[in-house]
């Protein structure tokens, strides 16, 4: 394997900026290794090589005249398949969009390509990003690098499959009950969900739908602060948004122990006041991260939360934004949509409003903040499901 492959989106881009490699030599590097893997895994369901070292050779001549050079200047990566890409085939792993073109980018997707991501092709998904394995009827399953017989998790493992291969440094995902997180542990990498707003997603049915959110993963933390960097960008229609500004995810320094946490206030919780049964191993992990962050001079405090009525509002948020998203494609082509995908549309067209007030009162305890006091309905007063 090329030992450009090896290192880490920072090191590669900080090579491509100072002109010690150019992003036709990366490119190229990125393209012999998905072919050299992919066969085996499938992460890569949408490959355009001409296209990427096109964008390549557009990249090296901008560095070369002096012009600027954006945060991810001349990284390679494919973009999960639920993504628009503006001339590239986004089938959101269904046959209803098996030929489908979008005509622009998804804003997320045009954020990292502003910063300067070659954007060479697609990365599997399950149908409509549904589910934490990820097949489909279009391009089949992927596999994990570490034993293509077992799963990459989903919904971004095309993306986990991509990165933890090396087939690219870093990716974007996204995530509505783990689909950034889940595929990231499976593969051994990180995956990162962002608060609400903080990144652009796609766009969404509603400017209420806060549940799905889109964010990166990465082979390290400090790859994961550049996309921020990169990508970050607060939503105005959003009351409430958490407006933190790209330089928040600056890293002082190059090694954690580096790092100067004083000031800095972190809440800790084991189950979220849920009751949530954790491992032993994961107890003891999280031990050890509170103990680097007080030895860093972090205040770590307990967090107290309630969030009980967790599981209540994530069905009925879910089951609405499935059925305000997708209702409309189940009624036409009911048949050519995969099972679960049609159950959670169904849910949603039938949820009372009874039930939808009781959850919308926990909605803002949910994303992280109090419920306001004038509030009419009890959180969650509806029973839950069955």
């Amino acid at each position: 394997m090329d030992e450009l492959l090896e290192l880490s989106a920072t090191e590669l881009v900080r090579r491509t900026t100072r002109g010690e490699l150019s992003a036709r030599e990366l490119t190229e590097a990125h393209l012999r290794r998905i072919e050299a893997v992919n066969p085996q895994l499938n992460a890569v369901v949408t490959l355009d090589p001409e296209r990427a070292r096109r964008e390549a050779l557009d990249a090296d001549e901008r560095r070369a005249a002096g012009r600027p050079t954006g945060l991810l200047h001349g990284l390679p990566m494919t973009h999960k398949d639920t993504h628009d890409v503006a001339g590239m085939r986004t089938t959101h792993g269904s046959p209803l969009f098996a030929e489908n073109v979008p005509e622009r980018d998804d804003p997320l997707v045009a954020r990292l390509r502003a910063a300067g991501v070659v954007s060479s092709g697609k990365s599997n998904v399950p149908e409509f990003a549904a589910g934490s394995h990820t097949f489909n009827e279009v391009f089949g399953a992927t596999g994990n690098p570490f034993d293509p017989t077992r799963s990459a998790g989903g919904s971004s493992g095309g993306v986990a499959a991509a990165v933890a291969s090396r087939c690219q440094p870093l990716g974007e995902g996204s995530d509505m009950g783990g689909s950034l997180r889940n595929p990231a542990c499976w593969c051994n990498i990180v995956g990162f969900r962002p608060s609400h707003g903080l990144l652009p997603g796609t766009p969404p049915h509603s400017v209420e739908s806060w549940l799905g959110r889109s964010g990166p993963m990465a082979r390290t933390v400090e790859d994961i602060a550049l996309f921020m960097r990169a990508a970050v960008a607060g939503t105005p229609e959003l009351p409430g948004t958490p407006f933190l500004t790209p330089e928040r995810f600056a890293l002082t320094g190059r090694e954690p122990h580096t790092q100067d946490l004083r000031g800095v206030r972190i809440g800790v919780t084991v189950d979220h006041g849920a009751d949530i049964p954790v491992e032993p191993a994961m107890r003891e992990a999280l031990d050890r991260a509170v103990a680097v962050f007080e030895e860093l001079g972090a205040e770590v405090v307990e967090s107290r939360h309630d969030f009980s009525a967790a599981d209540e509002v994530f069905h009925v948020v879910r089951a609405l934004d499935f059925a305000g998203a997708l209702g409309g494609l189940v009624r036409e082509h009911r048949a050519q949509i995969k099972p679960e995908v049609v159950w959670n549309v169904e849910e949603g067209l039938a949820l009372s409003a009874e039930r939808i007030l009781g959850a919308r009162a926990c909605w803002p305890i949910c994303v992280g903040r109090p419920a306001p006091a004038s509030a009419r309905w009890t959180c969650c007063s509806a029973p839950g499901p069955s």
